[in-house]
């Protein structure tokens, strides 16, 4: 057996790991946006159908990870997947999309404590104005603030799985809490009808224009899920569970999304709402059906979201980092555990350092990085998907193997239907020129370290390049060697 670099503590318990994939999924877009996106461009009833329908389509691509899982319980998720369907090659193509795109959202979510707090706080940290950049006003006060926040974040991470899981419990449950209120604000209040949430779609668009436009970025809405599998390693209960925190999770997801949009919507007829010149529709709903209490209760809920964003995607990249380090595909610096608290500790350190540096290029620089990783998620889906239905049919004898085989290919074109929505110009969902950009020069940059680090991990026989690829547990592979 060849010596690897070591495992991972199992440390994380199943309501944390629910806790992960929730928080990650339900991060400071479902309060942002109902008002900037949502409804603007879909209306309430589109929204709602099409948040239901894209959870749909992930619940089938939850369900092959879940098998995966399963066979392949070790670190890395998606890069081991695509690793064991279809090779090298596809693991690294799988790893690069998905890398640059976990780090950034969790710099997006710490860039809405700022947006939070001009809200709350306005001018508290707003001082000592540096630049302006693509629009956003760059303050040494919030700089200061949020690498405060990402450097606390990086240390309870590398302190251990255990206590993110316990912390994250905890946020999930004023998160949850916190849309409840709001959504019994809104569905009490004096002027609330079903009359507001007239019209049910969008003005100019059809009916099915609206939902494929929410149905288009539902990998980034329920992008958060496949923290589950990243951290497989670390599961301290049977594997066999993680489909059913995964599906839990989106569902709760597509439940809470619907009740904040409605939440926002039914107030007040939704179209004079929008029209209002103020600065966060979400924040004046919750104002005027709770009173003062509203604005505490919403902060706090906003709140929980953001930092159960930042620690889900926390554990996603820095495992994701850990397994391909632990690979020798990236240095193997990346791939090394703390001998104390069993976190990839310097794959951490990295992310932290990343992040902090994030905010400096503004809020709206990072959003076309998000927009650009969201084809970057669909790939990682795409490709475990395609791995589970290779290994579905390989395990043909099993006795729930073609139920696997049909969810394994639903998700594949679900995946597939994604990636067109996104890409094809004109969808409703297709991203910006700058996301463009942006994407190619991710890809570029990753052809770069391709050339440099991939050719000495093929030159290894083909027993170690598995062992290295899976932390040294004895798994069967089905590309051609």
């Amino acid at each position: 057996m060849v010596e690897t670099q070591g495992s991972l503590k199992k440390t994380i318990k199943p309501s944390q790991a629910w806790a992960l994939a929730l928080g990650a999924i339900l991060g400071w877009g479902a309060f942002v946006l109902p008002a900037l996106r949502f409804l603007p461009t879909a209306g309430p009833l589109a929204a709602c159908i099409g948040f239901a329908l894209g959870g749909m389509m992930l619940l089938f691509v939850a369900m092959s990870y879940g098998d995966m899982i399963g066979k392949y319980p070790v670190a890395g998720g998606e890069f081991v997947f695509a690793y064991v369907g279809f090779g090298p090659t596809a693991a690294f193509i799988c790893g690069w999309a998905l890398a640059l795109g976990y780090i950034c959202i969790i710099a997006l979510n710490a860039s809405a404590l700022a947006l939070l707090f001009r809200f709350l706080l306005p001018g508290v940290f707003e001082v000592g104005y540096l630049y302006t950049i693509v629009g956003w006003d760059v303050y040494i006060g919030e700089l200061l603030m949020l690498i405060a926040i990402l450097v606390g974040c990086g240390w309870i991470n590398y302190r251990g799985a255990n206590l993110v899981g316990k912390i994250q419990v905890f946020l999930a449950l004023a998160l949850v809490g916190g849309v409840f209120t709001l959504f019994a604000g809104t569905t009490l209040h004096e002027t609330s009808s079903l009359a507001n949430l007239i019209p049910l779609y969008a003005e100019g668009r059809s009916p099915i224009a609206s939902i494929m436009a929410i149905v288009a970025i539902a990998p980034w809405l329920y992008v958060g899920f496949d923290t589950i599998p990243q951290a497989a390693e670390e599961f301290d209960f049977p594997h066999e569970m993680a489909t059913k925190l995964m599906v839990t999770a989106i569902l709760c997801g597509v439940v809470l999304y619907s009740m904040v949009t409605l939440a926002v919507a039914g107030l007040m007829p939704y179209k004079e709402l929008l029209a209002l010149d103020v600065p966060w529709a979400t924040g004046h709903v919750a104002s005027i059906s709770l009173g003062k209490a509203g604005s505490v209760i919403l902060a706090i809920a906003v709140s929980a979201a953001i930092f159960t964003g930042i620690n889900g995607f926390f554990i996603a990249s820095s495992r994701l980092l850990f397994s391909i380090g632990r690979a020798k595909i990236l240095p193997a610096w990346f791939g090394d555990v703390h001998p104390k608290y069993g976190t990839p500790h310097k794959s951490i350190v990295f992310v932290t350092l990343l992040t902090i540096l994030a905010p400096f290029f503004g809020r709206e620089m990072l959003n076309w990085v998000v927009d650009m990783s969201a084809v970057g998620t669909v790939i990682g889906y795409l490709f475990t998907c395609l791995a589970a239905y290779k290994v579905a049919v390989a395990f043909r004898k099993e006795e729930s193997s073609s139920k696997k085989i049909v969810f394994a290919a639903i998700g594949s074109v679900s995946s597939i239907v994604c990636i067109l929505l996104l890409t094809v110009p004109g969808s409703p969902g297709s991203i910006g020129t700058e996301s463009w950009i942006a994407l190619v020069f991710w890809i570029l940059l990753g052809a770069f370290f391709y050339k440099l680090k991939m050719g000495e991990f093929k030159n290894l026989d083909f027993e170690t390049q598995r062992s290295l690829m899976m932390g040294g547990i004895d798994r069967p592979v089905f590309f051609k060697k």
